[in-house]
């Protein structure tokens, strides 16, 4: 069959014309001038003299998840969950880099603003595996420090942005730390974990890690610190010596005791012998622990002195008050910084770290307990006519009691190692704890418990207030401004009960020093979140803080 010609055949879609287009060969007619008055025009032509309007310039295109033009955070639609949408975190860079890291690690990673550009010596950038173990070390020294569980994430977290990390998940327990990296959605994370062996309190090299962690996240600073250079300075920190000597720091646990001894109504000689027992079994105790034996029978040798001293006392017909000498060398054990720290992640929402902390500050206790128990169950049987109904009786001397409460504060700073520029702060902080203590429960007549947790949330506010403008930690102005106020005296009379076989007498006295102990850990971190919730940095916005809610509704 012959091929139709090319003329027949049927045009394309590309090759169709127009009806009104001339033939092939035939030229358009010519019009002539066109008359713009006569002219045809469309009924959507503009008249003359309107201009037209400028078409819109389009908008480019974004990614599916990219925010409405239209959208208000304050007027969400109500399909939204929650009702009135997303707010925008803002996080000002006036506020303490704890404050911006805590509010981001209490948000969903998706929600997370991103961090700035990093100004960095190549385009690779520091190895992640690298900034990881960095960050894992400086976490691993606040936590052995003694530092709160959720103000350790906060410092891993501000150690990873500031080396543009962004989606890193740190979780600190009470042993290990973990913390994992996923560049992005598609992308496999990177994980790095590392345990917490030994603990060590020393709030000098606390300090100086905090100072590590606030020169990294400094958004105005003028050059940032390379990985090598934070490495260096990590070094340096684990490398320092303790600021006090050994001997300074025996002494200190006497004077502790003697000025414990003194603030339940002791006099010169009981504050003598409290300072003995004191110091005696502080020796013996870095004796046990030079031999590997564990804290339990270190805290055990160590009570046993100054109940033994107190005990002899009392057998000889010394006129002394011997429960003031066992309870002024209790105040010296009691471990009243891992109470409060345990009580701390407990009220944060660390449950695993806290109920950790918590179970050993118990077998602390046991210890001092077994200890104690000992020596008094031997004095019982020697004659020694302990009372344990007969209350410290004269410890209304408000100005003793004030010099005592400072001096106790002193000795106590010392012992935890702090710096020499904090010992001032948290003396003073000590001595205005007591006072508030003395005039609530002595001259007020309130419960001591309500007058411990009131005291415990002044020192918390104070201690807060004092580093958070230092961008430092506030363990080293609240800790030892605390020690006045720890439950020596119930927990000596519930012990003196237990032992002369009145064990509901001792239950019901040691459960007030437990309550004790809990007013002045819940107090501690009242005062603390109060100076975080009200009192802001000048310049700080409110609207980061709106980061740190937690779920609404059960």
């Amino acid at each position: 069959m012959a091929e139709p010609e090319a003329e027949d055949r049927k045009p394309q879609s590309d090759e169709a014309r127009n009806a009104f287009t001339p033939p092939a060969g035939v030229a358009p007619p010519d019009t002539g001038p066109v008359d713009e008055e006569s002219s045809t025009t469309s009924e959507f032509a503009l008249p003359k003299g309107l201009d037209a309007p400028q078409a819109p310039v389009s908008e480019p295109e974004g990614s599916a998840f990219s925010t409405p033009r239209t959208y208000s955070s304050r007027e969400a639609p109500a399909a939204f969950t929650p009702a009135t949408g997303i707010p925008v975190v803002s996080l000002t860079k006036d506020a303490p880099w704890q404050d911006r890291m805590r509010a981001m690690l209490r948000m969903p990673v998706a929600e997370r603003p991103a961090p700035e550009p990093v100004h960095k010596e190549d385009e690779s950038g520091p190895a992640v595996p690298r900034v990881l173990d960095l960050t894992l070390r400086i976490g691993e020294l606040l936590l052995a420090g003694g530092e709160g569980a959720e103000d350790v994430e906060a410092a891993m977290f501000a150690v990873c942005r500031s080396y543009g990390l962004d989606r890193c998940e740190p979780n600190v327990t009470f042993t290990l730390l973990s913390i994992s990296h996923q560049p992005s959605l598609v992308d496999d994370p990177v994980t790095a974990s590392r345990t917490v062996r030994r603990r060590g309190t020393d709030y000098t090299r606390l300090a100086a890690v905090y100072r590590l962690v606030d020169d990294l996240s400094d958004p105005e600073a003028e050059a940032a610190i390379s990985l090598e250079e934070a490495y260096r300075r990590l070094a340096e920190i684990r490398r320092n010596r303790h600021p006090y000597p050994g001997w300074a720091l025996t002494a200190s646990a006497g004077l502790l005791a003697g000025a414990a001894a003194v603030l339940v109504g002791g006099g010169a000689l009981v504050f003598v012998a409290a300072a003995l027992g004191a110091m005696l079994g502080d020796r013996l105790a870095w004796l046990c622990a030079g031999r590997g034996l564990p804290e339990f029978y270190q805290f055990t040798v160590a009570a046993m002195p100054p109940a033994a001293i107190g005990v002899a006392l009392t057998v000889a017909h010394v006129d002394v008050n011997g429960s003031a000498v066992i309870t002024g060398g209790l105040f010296a054990l009691l471990p009243g910084r891992a109470l409060v720290a345990g009580v701390q992640d407990g009220l944060t929402g660390f449950y695993i770290t806290a109920s950790a902390r918590l179970l050993e500050v118990m077998y602390f206790f046991v210890g001092i307990v077994v200890g104690v128990l000992v020596v008094l169950y031997f004095g019982v049987k020697l004659g020694g006519e302990l009372n344990p109904d007969a209350a410290l009786i004269g410890s209304e001397r408000p100005l003793l009691q004030i010099a005592a409460s400072m001096l106790l504060s002193l000795t106590f700073a010392v012992l935890l190692q702090q710096e020499r520029s904090t010992v001032l702060a948290v003396t003073l902080n000590g001595g205005v704890a007591w006072s508030v203590y003395g005039a609530m429960h002595y001259a007020g007549g309130i419960s001591p418990v309500a007058s411990t947790a009131v005291a415990a949330g002044l020192v918390g506010l104070f201690g807060q207030l004092l580093s958070r403008y230092r961008f430092a930690s506030a363990l080293p102005y609240t800790t030892a401004a605390i020690g006045p106020l720890l439950p020596g005296s119930a927990t000596y009379f519930g012990l003196l009960s237990i032992a002369q076989n009145d064990v509901d007498k001792g239950l019901v006295s040691l459960s007030k020093a437990a309550a004790l102990a809990m007013a002045i850990a819940i107090g501690v971190n009242l005062g603390s979140e109060i100076s975080r919730l009200f009192l802001r940095v000048p310049g700080a916005s409110a609207a980061g803080r709106r980061a740190a809610k937690r779920t609404r509704g059960f």
